[in-house]
């Protein structure tokens, strides 16, 4: 089926550039079932989507894009598409991915640059579709059952005790209520180094928006500075969060009753809600879709979660329940 599909977006390439194409070359799949293609028009290269409906919908990608670009931010230009067959032609925006350029000396160079693009984007809450989803209660209840239910029950074999989920439970509710306290904003929901390009000498451009919603102000900001792929020391990953939390301040996209306290409480605690989703998501990848590249990041992430609720006296129990029962489990299995 994907050879069929392969073979008639070949076709439809050659349909929209009047040029005959050689055999597409792979440039890489992500957590979807979307395929991403070079091919070039005779001029210049260009990247073919396949986007197989009905699991994939072009549409969100395209608006969003729309609104992005008119917010003054780079991400790749839509030249075609055929939203039914779910064939999709961007320009190409090359293959340095900010995750190869960054080491500890230029970290942070980098990162106030994407921070910077971050501000740009939150103002973004509609598209020509209308208002943007709301990353609401439901959904954040969703993708956190996703850790019990794909990595604790699936992955570890493991069955929470009465204790435990009530504990559960309680951290849950926790990472809502300070989700949903937070200022809403136009949010990406995947802004990390593997979704940044390098496009040039501190200019970035930005991918893989189609899941854009509005919702907490600091869910980028963690997801970028404390990205899923990539673990910086913790003072420079508290630098970061503060000129954030600066800027957003000077631009009035924050109240200056928010205290830098306050500031940092969201920040950390929405780490845990976007790392206990992560984790969970990295398990269904292997369980549900057969994709076993993520499993080497759920250590990581868990780490994570481990070491950031240990910041807060609240979730100690929680955070002695991750080491002595995930943590291990995870080791066992990767032993």
């Amino acid at each position: 089926m994907e050879n069929q599909r392969e073979i008639a977006l070949q076709a439809w390439c050659e349909s929209i550039t009047g040029h005959a194409q050689r055999r597409l070359q792979p440039v890489s799949g992500d957590a979807s079932f979307r395929r991403y293609f070079r091919t070039s028009d005779g001029q210049r290269s260009l990247i073919a989507v396949d986007a197989p409906p009905p699991q994939e919908s072009l549409q969100p990608f395209m608006a969003i894009a729309a609104s992005y670009a008119a917010a003054g931010v780079t991400v790749p230009e839509v030249i075609a598409a055929n939203q039914e067959q779910g064939f999709m032609l961007l320009s190409d925006l090359g293959s340095t991915l900010l995750l190869s350029e960054l080491t500890e000396t230029n970290m942070s160079v980098w990162y106030q640059r994407a921070l910077q693009d971050l501000m740009a984007l939150m103002p973004v809450t509609s598209t020509e579709l209308g208002p943007l989803p709301c990353y609401d209660e439901a959904l954040l209840r969703r993708e956190l059952a996703l850790f019990h239910d794909w990595l604790v029950t699936e992955h570890l074999q493991l069955k929470l005790s009465r204790e435990e989920q009530l504990l559960w439970q309680e951290f849950c509710d926790s990472l809502v209520t300070n989700a949903l306290e937070q200022p809403q904003v136009g949010v990406h929901r995947d802004f990390h180094a593997r979704n940044i390009m390098v496009v040039g000498p501190q200019h970035l451009a930005y991918i893989d928006f189609q899941d854009a919603v509005v919702g907490p102000i600091t869910y980028d900001a963690v997801s970028l500075l404390r990205d899923c792929y990539v673990r910086w020391p913790l003072a420079q990953v508290r630098e970061l969060s503060q000129y954030l939390y600066l800027h957003l301040q000077q631009q009035g996209l924050i109240s200056q009753q928010v205290s830098a306290a306050q500031w940092q409480r969201w920040f950390d605690l929405m780490g845990l809600q976007r790392h206990t989703k992560a984790a969970g998501i990295f398990a269904r990848l292997y369980h549900r879709d057969g994709k076993a590249g993520y499993l080497a990041d759920i250590p990581r992430t868990v780490g994570y979660l481990h070491d950031i609720a240990g910041l807060y006296p609240e979730f100690s129990e929680y955070q002695r329940w991750l080491a002595r029962a995930i943590q291990p489990a995870l080791q066992e299995l990767s032993a």
